[in-house]
């Protein structure tokens, strides 16, 4: 067994279907839970710190190992990390890894549902241009999917949508200043008062 395979098989789980993945994983994908947390880093913090560091770069030399290797650097690390700064230590390194990638054209070589965690590394940008980038992949995702299956598709579709209206906004993630240590003009401030301003 590939030493990424144990990652993928439970950020995944077994369902057969995108809409079924979905489904059953969107609590641990979206969700907020010291016990997943917790889980997360009792599982893979090691490998999360081996990542951060630059380790285990030859995990990219095959597509599901590189897509473990993006989930290290990008999901657990909010996982881990959450409410500091080190949620966004891997981003950097994320998205060096996602570009090279995608040059690639490696996501080929992933089914749909996995595609998202690809794409959403270009979400996570605090870049217009790489925003952009993110909604058409997401949207060309959507529009490649069999009727039946696209509604998550749908909703990933529309989270990158707002996500890129903030970034085109303020040019950044508003609702991230204070654990960056940011401090908020009075815009941020009236947006980040709003009901559900963060993500």
């Amino acid at each position: 067994m590939p030493a990424w395979q144990p990652l993928l098989d439970w950020w995944f789980g077994s369902a057969s279907s995108a809409a079924e993945v979905a489904a059953q994983r969107s609590g641990l994908w979206f969700g907020y839970s010291d016990s997943q947390d917790d889980e997360a880093r009792r599982r893979f913090g090691d490998q999360v710190e081996q990542a951060l560091a630059g380790g285990l770069q030859d995990w990219a030399d095959d597509a599901q190992g590189w897509l473990a290797l993006i989930l290290l650097l990008d999901q657990l690390p909010r996982m881990i990390g959450r409410n500091t700064p080190k949620a966004f230590a891997g981003d950097a390194r994320a998205q060096q890894l996602v570009r090279q990638g995608l040059a690639r054209d490696m996501e080929r070589q992933l089914d749909s549902i996995r595609q998202v965690f690809v794409y959403l590394v270009l979400e996570h940008t605090e870049d217009l241009p790489t925003q952009n980038q993110a909604v058409e992949r997401f949207r060309a995702l959507r529009d490649a999917q069999p009727e039946g299956e696209r509604e998550p598709f749908d909703g990933f579709l529309d989270f990158a949508v707002r996500h890129q209206q903030v970034i085109a906004r303020f040019g950044r993630f508003p609702h991230r200043n204070a654990i960056l240590g940011r401090p908020s003009s009075a815009a941020e401030q009236v947006y980040l008062d709003e009901p559900g301003s963060g993500f």
